[in-house]
């Protein structure tokens, strides 16, 4: 069985473990360890199974900029599970935990860049149907959003900005 719970210090080295294997290259790996050292992850949380880090979700904080406004949501990156646990329902509950929380910390809603056959499942949709857009051409069914809260997208009309650390992956 599994556990998941918030990331500790002893955890970086599993969490970079985790990152280089789910995608076999060190740049989502260096993605978690700027943000962690610009002290800009929202939540961070690992995946336990048999006393080792299998699982990791990071958020952090992002900005859509609009003409009548700004406002700050979370974005959900990176999220990787090793090969050697998926299809366990890891990945759902890191999702379905960190949202969660979030909701309960008054966050008002994440977006994240990823599977149209995935992410839905956990109430996002696609962001251009609330007029949100990334800054960089994507394909509409993968640049997702979600409210965290009732109404929590109200209003909310423009261009997402991640984190500067985003700009080396």
């Amino acid at each position: 069985m599994w556990t998941i719970r918030e990331e500790g210090p002893r955890d970086v080295a599993a969490i970079r473990a985790v990152l280089e294997e789910a995608f076999s290259t060190p740049a989502e790996a260096r993605l978690v360890d700027a943000l962690r050292a610009a002290g800009a992850l929202a939540l961070s949380l690992v995946a336990e199974e048999g006393g080792r880090v299998v699982g990791h979700i990071a958020f952090s904080p992002v900005t859509v900029d609009g003409p009548e406004g700004s406002w700050r949501g979370v974005g959900l990156a990176p999220m990787a599970v090793v090969s050697t646990s998926q299809r366990k329902g890891i990945g759902s509950a890191l999702v379905r935990e960190g949202l969660a929380r979030l909701e309960g910390a008054g966050e008002t809603f994440a977006v994240v860049l990823g599977h149209a056959h995935y992410y839905p499942r956990f109430g996002f949709v696609p962001a251009s149907r609330h007029g949100i857009r990334w800054d960089r051409p994507v394909p509409d069914e993968v640049f997702l959003v979600r409210e965290l809260r009732p109404w929590g997208l109200d209003g909310v009309r423009g261009v997402v900005r991640y984190r500067p650390e985003f700009e080396a992956v």
